[in-house]
């Protein structure tokens, strides 16, 4: 059981390395950081159902896992070569489209919220 325990422990220690990580080397992670702030705090002044403030929180944090996702793909391809190469493109830039798509989903989700308190 302690074994287990100590497993866990060190799984968030590096969890934890990698987000410090993107959080250090991407600007972009604190600008979703703020964001999420933000909306976060508008997130709990409106008069939203539990399940709505849920949904909008969650999309809010997914975006962050898909930064570091994108993090996560660059240094490898940096690490494999920094030659300019298609495939390394390509794999970059899905990356930051994970990003974005993201990003546009969860600002699908506060439309459909702002619009129900508005309608």
């Amino acid at each position: 059981m302690w074994q287990q325990i100590l497993r866990v422990r060190q799984r968030a220690i590096w969890s934890w390395d990698g987000f410090a990580h993107v959080l250090k080397t991407e600007g972009s992670l604190m600008q979703w950081l703020v964001a999420n702030a933000v909306f976060g705090v508008l997130a709990f002044l409106l008069p939203l159902s539990a399940g709505e403030r849920g949904m909008l929180l969650m999309g809010g944090i997914t975006i962050l896992a898909a930064e570091c996702m994108n993090t996560a793909i660059e240094r490898v391809v940096d690490d494999i070569s920094l030659d300019r190469r298609d495939a390394a493109k390509h794999a970059k830039d899905c990356g930051s489209a994970a990003v974005a798509v993201t990003a546009v989903g969860v600002g699908v989700a506060w439309f459909c919220v702002i619009a129900g308190l508005i309608w």
